[in-house]
């Protein structure tokens, strides 16, 4: 979408103006994130977790640069040298080694409300899909590095949980013990499996960057989405990014990192588990395996299936588990309503809050022992999951009746006020 409003960079000092004819850098980041690129003015505070997340990016790729310096990829050496080279001898070494563990968390914690920021308010329908899309793709890869991260520590947890989730891909027929041995580099975890995870661990961040860069841009295209849902109808409905959203974003910025800084200082090991201080023992078992509490909700719908149907349950699992995730790439054609925003759609609300209380009891039921209760309420709690997705929004996209939507985003900030300025605005023009 072209804003006709927006300003345009025209740079004042030769130097820049010089710079800027030969390699239009300062051009692009001006209408990138600058005052040439306007945004609804009525975005609030949940548009702040789309930076957060670039942020929260950034420090795991600073921090794991300086963190792979030291870190020894060997059965042999690498507990030792994250809980003794890296948090004794290195300079500021245990700093960087829990900025970097508990990153992750508040990563992942980011992008969860951001992902839910989106489905409340509709930001995956058109013509965001694409924006959608990548940002599920962004998901996908941010999993993927998180548990490949997870065994370098090489720690009881960070073995056994390589042993139980690579083993689950021996449940796929025919080819699943071939590829579990090719992702382990053998038949048990080892030297080979640390090599490779910890050079896709280094790489992905650097690819989950790339993908990023092309979520930004595929955003750029139809502008923000907004808490009403409505589309920008002109100049009087935006405000430029810069001074406004940089400033908002600033704020959002400084409580993250007074949080951020309070996990790290006072409770560097409260998200983490204390079996992984232990260095990794093939011959003892730990009484509850369990993954990071990021990946609690697709461990619990893991472990649902416990009866075999036509297909082994550990196959059912798994399937489970890939489809959880891959559900969302489908959501933008499963809600047909031509509405956004849940604010204008009661039954959807209802729905979405419902969802969001199913996937906390998920993530409850993935950080506790495989006992008889938890595995029935993970079985309740999935099958409600899949139906929300399959059946229930799409019912509800059909039979729901939204509540009146606003003419402009100004009418809706500024109530009357802002529909006689739009009317007297028309009228002039």
């Amino acid at each position: 979408m072209s804003f006709p409003w927006a300003r345009h960079y025209e740079p004042k000092n030769p130097v820049m103006k010089w710079v800027d004819e030969r390699l239009p850098l300062p051009r692009f980041v001006y209408n990138a994130i600058g005052a040439g690129y306007p945004v609804p003015r009525n975005l609030n505070y949940f548009w702040n977790f789309g930076i957060l997340a670039g942020l929260s990016l950034v420090i795991q790729i600073v921090t794991g640069i300086v963190l792979a310096m030291h870190f020894h990829s060997s059965a042999a050496g690498a507990f030792d040298s994250v809980n003794g080279t890296i948090m004794r001898d290195v300079n500021a070494g245990w700093f960087l080694r829990f900025a970097h563990a508990n990153g992750a968390s508040m990563f992942f914690v980011v992008v969860y409300i951001h992902i839910f920021r989106g489905l409340h308010y509709g930001s995956y329908k058109a013509p965001r899909e694409m924006v959608w899309l990548l940002g599920v793709v962004i998901f996908l890869l941010m999993m993927a590095t998180a548990f490949m991260g997870y065994v370098l520590p090489w720690g009881q947890m960070s073995f056994w949980g390589a042993q139980v989730i690579t083993g689950f891909f021996s449940a796929i027929p025919v080819v699943g013990d071939w590829i579990r041995i090719w992702l382990l580099g053998g038949y048990a975890p080892d030297d080979a499996t640390l090599n490779r995870f910890f050079s896709l661990h280094y790489l992905l961040p650097f690819v989950i960057a790339g993908v990023i860069i092309l979520h930004i841009w595929a955003l750029h295209i139809p502008g923000s989405n907004n808490p009403t849902g409505v589309e920008v109808k002109g100049e009087q409905d935006t405000v430029p990014f810069h001074p406004y959203y940089t400033a908002k974003d600033g704020f959002g910025v400084g409580i993250f990192l007074i949080l951020f800084s309070t996990l790290i200082f006072f409770y560097p090991d409260y998200l983490g588990h204390p079996d992984n201080y232990i260095p990794a023992n093939p011959l003892s078992t730990p009484a509850h395996i369990v993954p990071e509490w990021y990946f609690w909700p697709f461990y619990a719908i893991l472990r649902a299936f416990t009866a075999d149907f036509i297909l082994p349950a550990k196959l059912w699992g798994v399937l489970a588990m890939f489809g959880s995730i891959l559900l969302l790439f489908f959501l933008p054609w499963l809600d047909r309503s031509p509405v956004r925003s849940a604010n204008y759609r009661p039954m959807y609300r209802v729905a979405f809050w419902v969802l969001v209380a199913d996937v906390l009891i998920l993530g409850w039921c993935g950080g506790s022992p495989a006992e008889p209760l938890y595995v029935i309420i993970s079985q309740i709690a999935a099958a409600y999951y899949f139906a929300h997705f399959l059946i229930i929004v799409p019912i509800i996209s059909r039979i729901e009746t939204p509540r009146p939507l606003p003419n402009s985003i100004t009418e809706a900030v500024l109530g009357d006020e802002g529909g006689s300025r739009i009317t007297a605005t028309a009228a002039t023009a």
